[in-house]
């Protein structure tokens, strides 16, 4: 079993941003969850990660109620990479990948072998091994949002929620990270914009539309002209020309209204 959300809602400020959404991860699969700015994606990532709590409904890992599970445990078996992170601390890229050593370490205990092998391993996946001993406030964005992805790899979860994790990448380091995440062996659950990207690298699609599930299921199942259409209001040409065999779309003009 593995993470699950049940018919949760979420309100802020007095506006519904989730509305009984369900979402249930195939353990050791990657799931894709897809919708236009202000679908919700973010917020359900959030309740996920028991950073947030629903308003109605119910997450659970491996069915227990989140929120009675402790926070400790949860940090050691649910890693999160968010879209923007920042600090005012001078740390070293090999720094902030050691905070994910954090949970699975007894406070102000000295890091072990197996916390620096972890670490040196989470630089090596994500081709940071080089920069380990630069500032990480001196990085690029698209740098700074690889090692947010080895901190969440050192953590060595056993679910990995991100938000957006190749918004500051080039194409190429686009492709290596996604290929990355959907090579591990752990149950993902990536937000993204990129209709093709999500075609290629996730096993299950989910798509939100104001705040609520509008299609779940395989990208060939999920991803069709008449989705795209009414979710995105855009006019696509949708081919079986993607790796494998996935679907592709070709985006040919917004659509009125």
């Amino acid at each position: 079993m593995t993470l699950n959300a049940e018919r949760v809602s979420r309100t802020t400020g007095g506006r519904l941003i989730l509305d009984g959404v369900d979402l249930s991860p195939r353990t050791g699969a990657t799931t894709g969850l897809l919708g236009p700015n202000g679908s919700g994606k973010s917020t359900l990532l959030r309740l996920l990660a028991g950073i947030l709590a629903p308003t109605a409904g119910l997450v659970t890992l491996d069915g227990r109620p989140l929120d009675r599970v402790a926070r400790r445990d949860v940090a050691r078996r649910v890693a999160v990479v968010e879209q923007q992170t920042d600090t005012q601390v001078e740390l070293t890229v090999r720094d902030v990948v050691r905070l994910g050593r954090i949970p699975h370490r007894r406070a102000w205990a000295p890091a072990s072998a197996a916390d620096e092998e972890a670490v040196l391993d989470a630089l090596d996946r994500t081709g940071l091994t080089d920069r380990a001993d630069r500032l990480w406030h001196t990085l690029s964005g698209g740098e700074r949002q690889r090692v947010q992805i080895a901190r969440a790899l050192a953590q060595q979860p056993r679910e990995l929620l991100l938000d957006e994790p190749t918004n500051h990448l080039d194409i190429q380091h686009q492709l290596d990270v996604l290929a990355l995440v959907a090579a591990l062996p752990v149950t993902g659950v990536i937000a993204l914009h990129d209709l093709n990207l999500a075609a290629m690298y996730c096993d299950h699609l989910v798509v939100l539309s104001e705040g609520r599930v509008v299609a779940c299921g395989e990208p060939a199942e999920v991803l069709t002209t008449d989705l795209v259409a009414k979710v995105y209001r855009v006019d696509a040409e949708i081919t079986a020309t993607g790796p494998g065999g996935r679907p592709h779309v070709r985006f040919l003009g917004t659509l009125p209204g």
